[in-house]
């Protein structure tokens, strides 16, 4: 059988999800990319515009950037966590890989209450530690976004090392031997063979929780901030307003948060389609 032969069957086995997938999201996304351009109004003429943009002012801005902060540093922390427990569970610690398997299951939401009743100046960890009085730093909806990122990298590690130790358990192990058979030290094989080989799945795993983090609503609208709010908190409170006028404001933010994962799905991609994996 002849790779084109092979290509155009796989092909024709997964193109009945893409179309399905293609018409309910692309549906729903070209929906939201013209309400916010003013070509289907709620009420009134359909006209182009981007008054729903120009109407969030400094906002939009201020949203963009704090989406942006909230997504790198949780994704990175998670990147760094998840990472560090893959290769943990190939070396024999198996725990690790069962504590991330059981975390991936809890939803955010619960995870965001959780964190709060850990973190949270009258939670669990201030009165293990006795502060109780005022002394606790204000983690959950304090400057920093500390709970929200705390969250969303415990929850999102777990899915990385998940799809990390999946990726690496049959191949590395071969690797790893032939690497120490020609002399290579454990940093040497760290850096040479295990690393370049997560790679892939490393870069995967990542757009994915950037992506989710950039999306996710609960866990910053309960342990953030009112003000400013990330660009997914600021869709849902104005597509929920009484007032049908902030319609186009919510398409906009959600257009803009859209747009970011795209970009960070296209970086995502053009890395992977560079490495030996995809080849």
């Amino acid at each position: 059988m002849s790779a084109s032969t092979k290509n155009f069957r796989g092909t024709a086995a997964v193109l009945p999800a893409v179309v399905l997938v293609v018409l309910v999201v692309g549906g729903g996304l070209g929906t939201v990319v013209l309400q916010s351009l003013g070509l289907m109004p709620l009420v009134g003429t359909p006209q182009l515009s981007v008054d729903a943009y120009s109407a969030l002012g400094g906002d939009l801005w201020r949203s963009v950037l704090l989406t942006l902060s909230i997504a790198v540093v949780s994704t990175a922390l998670a990147t760094v966590i998840g990472l560090a427990a893959a290769l943990t569970a190939l070396s024999g610690g198996r725990s690790a890989l069962v504590a991330a398997g059981l975390t991936v299951t809890v939803p955010h939401l619960i995870g965001a209450a959780a964190m709060a009743l850990l973190l949270a100046d009258s939670g669990m960890l201030p009165r293990i530690f006795g502060m109780t009085d005022g002394g606790w730093p204000e983690l959950v909806g304090g400057r920093w976004w500390i709970a929200v990122v705390a969250e969303y990298a415990w929850k999102e590690s777990a899915f990385v090392a998940v799809v990390v130790a999946g990726t690496l358990a049959t191949r590395v192990a071969a690797f790893d031997e032939t690497a120490s058979t020609l002399g290579a030290g454990r940093w040497a094989r760290l850096r040479l063979v295990t690393l370049p080989l997560a790679r892939p799945a490393l870069i995967a795993s990542a757009a994915i929780a950037f992506a989710y983090t950039v999306g996710s609503y609960e866990v910053a609208r309960i342990l953030g901030r009112p003000y400013p709010e990330p660009l997914s908190v600021m869709a849902i409170r104005l597509f929920t307003s009484i007032d049908l006028e902030t319609r186009p404001q919510a398409a906009a933010a959600a257009t803009v948060a859209t747009a970011v994962t795209v970009v960070v799905a296209a970086v995502a991609l053009h890395y992977l389609r560079r490495s030996a994996a995809w080849k």
